[in-house]
């Protein structure tokens, strides 16, 4: 990044102040693209490349159809930015890394100001393996918001497409502004003054006293981005980073983008869809994020956690877990030896809430395990059925350990609560994950967080508590994006689109699905019939339908539906083992 600035840090504080109390508180020449357009952009005369833009907004304007104001406006703001060469090279020394290339490219870090300041953007591609027959670049998002796209692509697309869809197309990754390698919004100077800030705050409150502590670090923790990142922070929306990949589409050199988004990468093709309409060849939306309970554009006045119904798609998940361990009994599903696991599971919960139970790790010290860190733990390995032979046989391990008899003796953590400690332990700024507190509409009652919490607990159970304190960081940050957008969001795209919802998804709730959908003129939409959160490495039938659009365009009929491959319960040997799923950030900004 080049010519940033930085804001003091009285000017800071004077700004989080002025918020009433109320209203407050937490949680070489360019490549080119469209011919003599870029080449004009280029040039160094300043009326030719201003002739250009109203030339290019003009020809976007046909594309998206008579009174699309704001497709115009962007297709002319879009206009007066120079296309970047990416300076493709190898990752590096890593055997694993080999057949990827790594770039990072300058971007504008305001596109109102197309030559001032910049941000660098991070990216990986998957070269198509056979390019005489490469349609173009596919661009990807994992989710979030905060998902790296870079090491998305280098850990899975290898494994996430099939052959014939990595034979035609570049896979490319790249870090949303902001976010891993892409000048990241961080919160402190050091990972170490962040962690120290976190280090024994609970996932989120259960009492009056942790629901203070957990308000007084979520004010602290939006200071200290404020403080740190400030620059950063207001340049950092969806809006902007759907306009990066406008510019990247164009630095590849497709006429129109190929997309595949997971998750909040949904929400990003939603906006990239509103800006440049006419510029879609192909969009993959998978795990839908409903564009109006993310941005409030709806009217909805509560928390952004409660309002993406996370709670209520993790109880729904939730019971089909314990309803699948149940039929499949003893021999296939541990918790179920203990008894209907509905029943047991509940008590152990119930149990937790006033007496953790004590675990040896594996280095040798003992850690408490909260009703908090068991109701994370179950949700995050919800998001595959893949991972619920594990979950069960976790959650029986605690049932053994909570019984009355068990002496005082700690008991060997399960394998589930080894894997939640260690991802813990791995630092990446929360500052990464606050696009919602720059794009999207606050409560305005930070102090009430509570009181939606109880709410959200008589809905959901469990879940719609640990849910609904997502976002209260925002109430805290007096600050936006004005180049952010918020909707309405129905757009006019003309091509087809593929929509795909998973019927019990923990994390996007499949009712957003066909609302999304409809957001689109041509929507096919895929129900898979199964459980977790999108269908990535879950079913050969879905990766069919996706294959036949992204490589001949060819879109299924709306209202299609696929089967998983792995059924809950089901030994690894008999199904194909699904992809860790990528798109986890999306539960924890």
């Amino acid at each position: 990044m080049r010519k940033t600035t930085r804001t003091t840090l009285g000017l800071v504080l004077a700004a989080t102040l002025a918020v009433p109390a109320a209203a407050g508180p937490l949680a070489a020449v360019a490549t080119a693209d469209a011919g003599t357009t870029d080449a004009a952009e280029t040039s160094a005369d300043a009326g030719t490349a201003a002739a250009a833009g109203r030339s290019a907004g003009a020809a976007s304007a046909t594309q998206a159809g008579a009174g699309d104001a704001l497709a115009i406006r962007e297709a002319a703001k879009a206009a007066r930015v120079a296309v970047p060469k990416i300076p493709w090279a190898s990752c590096g020394t890593d055997p694993k890394l080999a057949k990827f290339q790594c770039a990072s490219v300058e971007v504008p870090t305001d596109y109102d100001q197309p030559r001032g300041a910049t941000t660098t953007i991070a990216l990986t591609k998957l070269p198509a393996s056979k390019p005489a027959e490469r349609i173009g670049t596919l661009f990807t998002n994992p989710g979030g918001p905060g998902g790296p796209g870079v090491g998305f692509v280098q850990t899975t697309a290898e494994f996430a497409y099939t052959p014939e869809v990595r034979a035609k197309f570049d896979i490319l990754g790249f870090d949303p502004r902001g976010v891993g390698k892409s000048d990241p919004v961080t919160c402190f100077p050091t990972a170490s003054e962040e962690t120290a800030l976190l280090t024994g705050v609970p996932g989120f409150p259960l009492t009056a006293k942790e629901a203070k502590q957990f308000t007084v670090v979520n004010a602290k923790l939006a200071v200290g981005c404020l403080t740190t990142s400030p620059d950063r922070l207001t340049h950092y929306s969806t809006a902007n980073v759907a306009r990066d990949m406008d510019l990247l589409r164009r630095a590849v050199g497709d006429d129109k983008l190929s997309y595949a988004g997971y998750s909040y990468g949904t929400y990003l093709g939603a906006t990239y869809a509103k800006f440049f309409p006419g510029k879609v060849r192909a969009l993959v939306l998978d795990g839908t994020l409903s564009p109006e309970w993310y941005s409030g554009s709806d009217g909805d006045r509560r928390p952004v956690g409660v309002r993406l119904r996370q709670g209520e798609g993790a109880a729904d998940t939730y019971q089909q877990f314990l309803a699948e361990c149940k039929k499949a009994g003893a021999a296939a599903c541990a918790l179920a030896k203990y008894g209907d696991p509905s029943t047991v599971t509940e008590r152990l919960l119930a149990q937790l809430k006033t007496k953790p139970i004590e675990l040896q790790m594996p280095d040798g010290t003992t850690t408490k395990l909260t009703y908090q860190d068991v109701v994370q733990t179950i949700f995050f390995n919800l998001y595959g059925p893949d991972a619920w032979t594990d979950l069960a046989a976790g959650l029986a391990d605690l049932v053994a350990a909570s019984a009355p008899a068990r002496t005082a003796k700690a008991l060997k953590a399960p394998k589930i609560v080894i894997e939640w400690n260690r991802r813990k332990e791995e630092y990446t700024s929360a500052g990464s994950s606050l696009q919602p507190c720059i794009e999207a509409r606050q409560s305005g009652r930070p102090l009430a967080y509570s009181q939606f919490a109880d709410d959200a607990d008589r809905r959901a159970p469990h879940f719609g508590r640990m849910r609904a304190w997502v976002g209260q960081t925002c109430e805290f940050m007096p600050v936006r994006d004005t180049d952010d957008f918020r909707g309405p969001w129905k757009n006019s795209v003309k091509a087809p689109v593929l929509v795909i919802g998973t019927r019990h998804d923990p994390a996007t709730p499949y009712q957003a699905t066909r609302p999304y959908a409809d957001l689109y003129p041509d929507a096919r939409m895929i129900t898979i019939e199964g459980f977790g959160h999108t269908a990535l490495g879950n079913s050969t039938c879905a990766d069919a339908k996706i294959t036949a659009y992204l490589v001949g365009l060819k879109a299924p009929a709306d209202n299609s539906t696929c089967a998983q491959d792995r059924k809950p319960f089901t030994p690894a040997a008999k199904a194909r083992a699904s992809l860790p799923n990528p798109a986890l950030e999306l539960a924890g900004f």
